[in-house]
């Protein structure tokens, strides 16, 4: 660990891109302190601050492998735990209802709950000496100097007992608190402009429940089975093996459409999928505890970067930044790589220059929010804005994965790609254009005959 060179800095929410943010920040400050509204004691239960978190997760990539680098030994952990884990590309991967062809990749994924590998992660951000956490405090606001031009601190209150309010003093303050952030509005009260806000209204909703099956190889080996929602296909599905011998299954929705939680409701819905892999599945299930539905309604990108004015001492990240459609799963990969920009950003020295930092996570949001944005606006009933880029992009996927259900090469491209790992100019090699032209021909004739 780095020396320190700074005194205190106070993450506000302690959710993944606070605790990745307090990781790194810990190398630089000697008192690192999170603020958190919820009871943070040790357990892997569901958050009420994480209201999508007892669905299926993904967590990309690129994300298990900043995991590795911020916490060494922390995949080896989660295998030794039980955490099943497998090939990205050999998962059961049906885009428009087929299958892409299996790819080896090398890329890990760690198919375990949120609230699983939350915990862990908090448990490795508890145990670094210099960083303390104030679980359920709520955050009341922002203090400034008396020019408004620099946060010095934030205003708490514990959810404990009738304490008053009290000051937390800081040279450096960051807003963890996701897609509910104040920020905005704290901007505004102190004489700032509100950042722009780009939304694509997908109307998605998870529908969950867990179950044990009764005879896993049913499954055939696979760690998951991802029949994923297409504008061919709306209704999709996510089957992920778990800890403790379960499985878990999200049904998705788009536009209004939604499973139903009962079991009864749940299972005929499964029916109407594209693919029986996982009706199939379930037939003989037993199911653990009841389901869940989350719905949500839109992804948000707040514009910070765009903004002329912007406070000093202040940082915003994850979530607060950018929410992105978790069909995607690119949420935690993405508070992950914000998390190596802000170690960049305090290798130069205690107290980041927010304009620079904002307009740098920005370039790290560009190419997941391009992907999970258009791959939305590839159905015809949501709104937004559909560029030449956008109509380009979206008909050269919709080859590409017709191309991948005969070519696993294309497969592991597009796994690679899609978990962060590789540039979207991966796709667009003049190797990769000409495998996905012929494959897609020749996934055309098979429709055809």
């Amino acid at each position: 660990m780095a020396v320190p060179t700074g005194d205190r800095v106070v993450v506000l929410g302690g959710s993944m891109a606070g605790l990745l943010a307090a990781r790194v920040l810990a190398d630089t400050y000697r008192d690192v302190v999170i603020v958190e509204r919820d009871d943070m004691s040790p357990s892997a239960e569901a958050r009420r601050g994480v209201p999508q978190g007892r669905h299926v997760h993904g967590l990309l990539a690129r994300g298990q492998q900043i995991l590795d680098e911020l916490f060494p030994g922390f995949t080896e952990e989660a295998v030794a735990a039980g955490i099943p884990t497998g090939d990205l590309g050999e998962l059961r991967w049906y885009f428009n209802g087929r299958r892409l062809r299996p790819s080896t990749t090398g890329l890990v994924c760690v198919s375990a709950t949120r609230p699983l590998l939350e915990s862990r992660v908090r448990a490795r951000v508890a145990a670094i000496e210099n960083v303390t956490f104030r679980d359920l405090h709520d955050i009341v606001g922002l203090v400034t100097d008396d020019a408004r031009t620099t946060v010095t601190g934030v205003r708490v209150q514990s959810r404990r007992s009738d304490a008053p309010e009290r000051v937390l003093e800081a040279d450096l303050v960051v807003d963890a608190t996701g897609r509910a952030s104040r920020t905005p509005l704290w901007l505004e009260q102190l004489g700032y402009a509100r950042p722009e806000e780009e939304r694509i209204k997908i109307d998605l909703s998870y529908t969950t429940r867990r179950f044990r099956l009764r005879d896993p190889s049913v499954l055939r080996g696979d760690l998951s089975i991802n029949p994923v929602s297409s504008p061919s296909h709306p209704r999709g599905a996510f089957l992920s093996r778990i800890e403790d011998g379960l499985v878990v299954v999200s049904l998705t929705g788009v536009l209004g459409d939604s499973a139903p939680a009962d079991l009864e409701g749940f299972l005929a819905w499964t029916r109407t999928l594209p693919v029986s892999d996982i009706h199939d599945a379930l037939r003989d299930a037993e199911p653990v505890g009841d389901g869940d539905v989350f719905r949500y309604p839109a992804s948000v990108r707040r514009r910070y970067e765009q903004l002329d004015r912007f406070p000093g001492r202040f940082l915003v990240v994850g979530d607060a930044a950018c929410s992105f459609n978790p069909v995607y799963g690119q949420g935690m990969t993405v508070s992950a790589l914000e998390a190596l920009v802000l170690r960049t950003h305090l290798a130069r020295g205690p107290v980041p220059d927010p304009a620079g930092f904002q307009r740098d996570i920005a370039k790290v949001i560009d190419v997941p929010w391009d992907f999970s944005a258009g791959g939305d606006l590839g159905f015809p009933e949501v709104e937004g804005r559909r560029t030449a880029k956008v109509r380009m992009g979206g008909a050269y996927m919709a080859r590409l994965q017709a191309a991948a259900v005969h070519d696993g090469e294309v497969t592991g491209t597009f796994m690679r790609v899609a978990g962060l790992v590789e540039p979207p100019q991966a796709l667009m090699s003049p190797r990769m254009m000409f495998r996905v032209l012929r494959g897609s021909r020749q996934s055309q004739q098979v429709l055809v005959s």
